[in-house]
């Protein structure tokens, strides 16, 4: 099975470079399962998800169709990672107590994954997926980082993009809703860290790869008037669209 892969040839630096979740979202999650026994991350990147689950569940297993990115994940003792797609794991039937989706969901055959789904969650189970989009540090830093987000950077965004923008509105979701309380993901950074963190979106990735020319080092100077001291750590602040369901 083919995937859209956007993120193999720079696996290092998203790993480096993107944001934890709180473990408040793990905690809550576990504590909608069944039970605590198995959690399956689809498409889990280089594990920033999975590393959350592995401190609820006794067993995570993460899969993600790039190697690349399988190979930069972090190791723990519990959590398998595994080479496959979402719509095709090597999971048992009825064996996971819960089924995360961390910013993947858009990249995914949505009616295919769900079967597979339905096939692997235990009666009861819980799935639960989720996205991020923009982020806001302060207004003058906001105002470079969105010069760079539509008016350069606008035309090199994969499609899938707007489902993310829309938290997800528009996809099918069938499964019995859990309402969930609002989760907020905020990381602190210095400037070099909030650029890594620019440098690793796809469509940055896109740009200079078309243009030979880093469009991030292009608004440097803004970005550094507008941060202030570049050694100040600020935080930087991403609402979570989530939406949670059970399996009957």
């Amino acid at each position: 099975m083919t995937f859209k892969d956007h993120f193999s040839a720079h696996s290092s630096l998203y790993r480096s470079a993107r944001p934890r979740y709180a473990p408040e979202l793990f905690a809550w999650l576990a504590a909608q399962a069944p039970g605590r026994d198995l959690a399956w991350d689809a498409g889990c990147g280089n594990g920033q998800a999975s590393i959350g689950l592995a401190a609820q569940f006794a067993q995570v297993i993460a899969t993600d169709p790039s190697a690349a990115q399988i190979a930069q994940a972090e190791a723990a003792p519990n959590i398998d990672y595994r080479v496959e797609p979402a719509e095709a794991s090597s999971l048992a039937d009825a064996s996971a107590d819960l089924v995360t989706v961390a910013q993947a969901l858009h990249w995914f055959d949505l009616d295919a994954f769900h079967a597979e789904v339905r096939r692997v969650l235990r009666p009861g189970g819980i799935v639960a997926q989720w996205s991020y989009a923009d982020c806001a540090v302060t207004p003058a830093v906001d105002a470079v980082k969105q010069h760079l987000y539509v008016d350069l950077l606008d035309s090199y965004w994969a499609p899938e993009r707007r489902l993310v923008e829309s938290g997800y509105a528009t996809l099918a979701f069938p499964f019995e809703r859990i309402d969930a309380p609002p989760f907020e993901l905020v990381a602190h950074w210095d400037l070099a860290a909030f650029l890594a963190y620019l440098r690793s979106w796809s469509a940055t990735q896109r740009y200079l790869q078309a243009n030979g020319e880093d469009p991030v080092a292009m608004l440097a100077d803004a970005f550094a008037q507008a941060w202030g001291d570049a050694d100040d750590v600020r935080p930087v602040r991403w609402s979570l669209a989530l939406r949670v369901g059970r399996c009957g």
